[in-house]
């Protein structure tokens, strides 16, 4: 067992994660929120990766998928049982009861409506602006996430600028945190699985190929413009899932502070990359850990001083770690990756 670890750890510690996965909450039950928010950085981060980072194209607009999911849910899960007019406190609100079976129908089954209304989205989003390259694409769909906000303040059948109010979880309410953490962490291991097989596949290096020289790939016969939709189809997918769990999550929640915060979460999740490494499986992850304990230190102890400890965070990686911590480790301790060096010629180098 021992020599089977040796030749091949990878199985054992992914068995020791998915273990820790399942315990955490009961483990640390006082931050089972905490940690649910853990995977969403988690996810956004290797979703953002997919197109930013595997492929070139870096958007600031992901947060629209993450809002879109939000409304999409939540639109799906009172529609199963009222009229969503009637519903929205624009209309006049009142009591609207749901029952178990009700909540939990709308929770999965809008989630999931939430994930393919967003890859649709994706695909004329993505049909409209990956004609632009490089800041231009960012700008862009950035603008794309601005207007949708703004949009869906002024709508008054979803509740307007007021936003919506999701029904309470029908139990007690640690177990409702408990439920709401394994919905994101089932997200995030079936995520981190796809990508583990996509990134291995001829598709997975079409995408590299597509960020390392576009007008070559084309040249090779690679469509260029059908990969990029789908990748950005499939990371808005998992964004508009995790955007349905969030909304049932909050429970209530509007559109430009909540649903289409640009500057939140539209920006950390570009942030948890850089930290980790762009193009990468693990840079996200590891990215993402490291700006929420950051994150919740800062938030915790230097209130009023938080943005300018983000921006300093920023600052120092973009200038110091252009490529992550992955990116650092890999050129400090290239064995640990698989890559043989000569040792005169690292010393050298040193």
């Amino acid at each position: 067992m021992l020599q089977t670890y040796k030749n091949n750890p990878k199985p054992f510690l992914h068995g020791v994660l998915l273990i820790f996965i399942i315990v955490a909450p009961f483990w640390f039950p006082n931050f089972t929120t905490q940690l649910a928010t853990l995977w969403l950085f988690i996810i956004v981060a290797m979703t953002w990766d997919m197109t930013g980072g595997q492929m070139g194209y870096n958007s600031l607009g992901n947060i629209f998928f993450y809002g879109t999911g939000m409304y999409a849910a939540a639109v799906f899960a009172i529609s199963l049982v009222y009229d969503v007019g009637d519903y929205t406190s624009a209309f006049g609100g009142g009591r609207f009861d749901f029952t178990d079976q009700q909540y939990f129908t709308g929770f999965i089954f809008g989630s999931l409506f939430a994930g393919f209304f967003c890859a649709i989205s994706a695909f004329i989003v993505g049909y409209l602006t990956f004609g632009l390259r490089g800041p231009y694409f960012a700008i862009g769909t950035l603008g794309v996430a601005i207007a949708a906000g703004e949009l869906v303040s002024n709508w008054e059948w979803v509740g307007g600028g007021q936003g919506i109010v999701l029904p309470v979880y029908p139990g007690d309410l640690d177990d409702g945190k408990i439920f709401i953490y394994y919905a994101f962490a089932i997200t995030g291991v079936v995520l981190f699985t796809f990508l583990n097989w996509l990134y291995k596949t001829r598709f997975g290096a079409a995408m590299n190929a597509i960020r390392d020289d576009e007008e070559k790939a084309e040249a090779m016969g690679i469509h260029t413009l059908r990969y990029k939709l789908i990748t950005w189809a499939m990371a808005a997918f998992f964004v508009g899932i995790v955007g349905g769990i969030s909304a049932f999550q909050l429970i209530s929640f509007e559109p430009l502070e909540t649903a289409y915060q640009t500057i939140n979460l539209g920006i950390f999740m570009v942030v948890c990359v850089l930290l980790g490494g762009k193009g990468t499986l693990w840079g996200p992850i590891i990215g993402a850990i490291l700006f929420h304990v950051i994150k919740e230190v800062t938030w915790s102890y230097f209130l009023g001083w938080q943005w300018v400890a983000l921006g300093f965070l920023i600052v120092v990686t973009v200038v110091y770690f252009q490529d992550g911590l992955m990116g650092w480790l890999k050129t400090k301790k290239p064995e640990w990756f698989g890559i043989r060096v000569d040792q005169k010629e690292f010393e050298a180098a040193e």
